[in-house]
């Protein structure tokens, strides 16, 4: 029973985590014009969230080691809800300084809120001894989805960016505070230091490890842009209203969830080599759509194949990177932080790529990122593990995910 509690509880934070990101990203066209931003301003300011996500993960994994999963997520939720307060109180204020100080909090919350929700699930998984990982990612997925949907329900009926913002950051303070409750019991975390044969240094020489990062750079770099401009993009370039342009990123998430759904028989029929090729394909595919369909529906449709394309690469890459048990902290830890720099690069490239030739045309920057990705699926090829941990202690972390 307290695992199946702490199952639904770090489920529950999942959910959240993907719901206050949607919240802010899908009134993006709305802050851009209250504030007067030209599309390299936003990039920069979007950024500065990236910042703060990644500026924290350098410390978040000593933090729970330090305090463990229930006190760092119950503090990285409350983190980044007050960011989403200062961010709310901030827009009407047309204060840019503001606004960028609540998205770095948010960000630096939600790095660590990833990280700590990250080790929950883990534990949770290796006490009920079978997968669950996916199903958690895809629950992050969902909650991207709703809050997309109510953003764009928000831009429709004109509801203030203050007054919605403040709501969703209230609601995740709360429920997420009260699901830490029903974590598991204080877990220790194994330090990668009391392993010197499977350390970071190790990790950061390994060709594959090398190769897996990148490829999940390559799919982060496609899924982050899409988050951040596939809205604006549409707005501009096929000049639909804001809500409409929030409606596309809303069908963006809808599918990349969906596809995380039901993406595991496709690696398990083809695997993840091939089934990661075909992924890279359906992103060019999807852009390709969205910039010259030349209608709403096309670009919908679009929006559609470009999250299937990009839902497996994240989570697949990380089953990949823990393929050996006994060093997956440390790989799992360099594909991370090397995936993590798109989030720092997207906004910025393309906030610059949109001051040269507009945000609509920008977007096909993503078509590089597509081909990286297929040219270094072969990198999530299973590979076995060395037999060094109790097989007793062991989750399938092979299985595809």
């Amino acid at each position: 029973m307290a695992v199946r509690g702490a199952r639904n509880a770090v489920a529950t934070v999942f959910l959240l985590s993907g719901l206050i990101l949607a919240s802010w990203l899908s009134r993006l066209p709305h802050v851009r014009d209250h504030l007067e931003l030209t599309a390299g301003e936003l990039g920069r300011l979007v950024l500065i969230g990236a910042v703060g996500a990644v500026g924290s993960l350098p410390l978040a994994g000593l933090i729970v080691n330090r305090f463990g999963p229930r006190w760092t997520v119950a503090g990285a939720v409350l983190l980044t809800s007050f960011g989403g307060g200062l961010f709310a109180v901030a827009e009407p204020l047309r204060s840019p300084v503001l606004v960028a100080a609540g998205l770095f909090a948010m960000g630096y919350g939600m790095g660590t809120w990833d990280v700590a929700m990250n080790v929950e699930g883990a534990e949770v998984e290796r006490r009920r001894g079978r997968a669950l990982m996916p199903r958690l990612h895809a629950g992050f997925s969902l909650g991207t989805v709703l809050g997309a949907g109510l953003g764009a329900a928000a831009a429709a009926v004109e509801l203030p960016v203050s007054v919605h913002i403040g709501l969703a950051a209230a609601v995740t303070a709360a429920a997420g505070v009260a699901a830490t409750w029903f974590f598991l019991p204080g877990q220790p975390v194994p330090a990668v230091a009391e392993r010197p044969k499977t350390g970071l240094r190790l990790a950061w020489r390994e060709p594959r490890t090398l190769l897996l990062g990148v490829m999940v750079l390559a799919f982060a770099l496609a899924e982050g842009i899409a988050n951040d401009w596939l809205a604006i993009g549409l707005v501009d370039g096929l000049r639909v209203s804001n809500a409409t342009g929030a409606l596309g990123f809303a069908v963006f998430v809808a599918a990349m969830t969906g596809f995380r759904v039901v993406g595991t028989v496709v690696l398990d029929r083809f695997g993840r080599v091939r089934a990661l090729r075909a992924s890279g394909l359906l992103i060019a595919a999807g852009v390709l759509l969205v910039v010259f369909g030349g209608s709403l529906p096309v670009a919908f449709a679009g929006a559609v194949v470009w999250g299937a394309g990009a839902a497996l690469g994240f989570p697949v890459g990380m089953s990949a990177a823990a393929d050996d048990p006994a060093r997956a902290p440390a790989r799992v830890s360099v594909v991370s932080s090397i995936g993590y720099t798109a989030f720092l690069a997207g906004p910025t490239l393309l906030g610059w790529l949109g001051d040269q030739v507009g945000v609509h045309r920008a977007l096909l920057v993503v078509l590089g990122a597509a081909a990286v990705a297929v040219a270094a699926a072969s990198g999530a090829r299973p590979v076995p593990a060395e037999p060094r941990v109790p097989a007793g202690n062991r989750v399938d972390v092979t299985a595809p995910v």
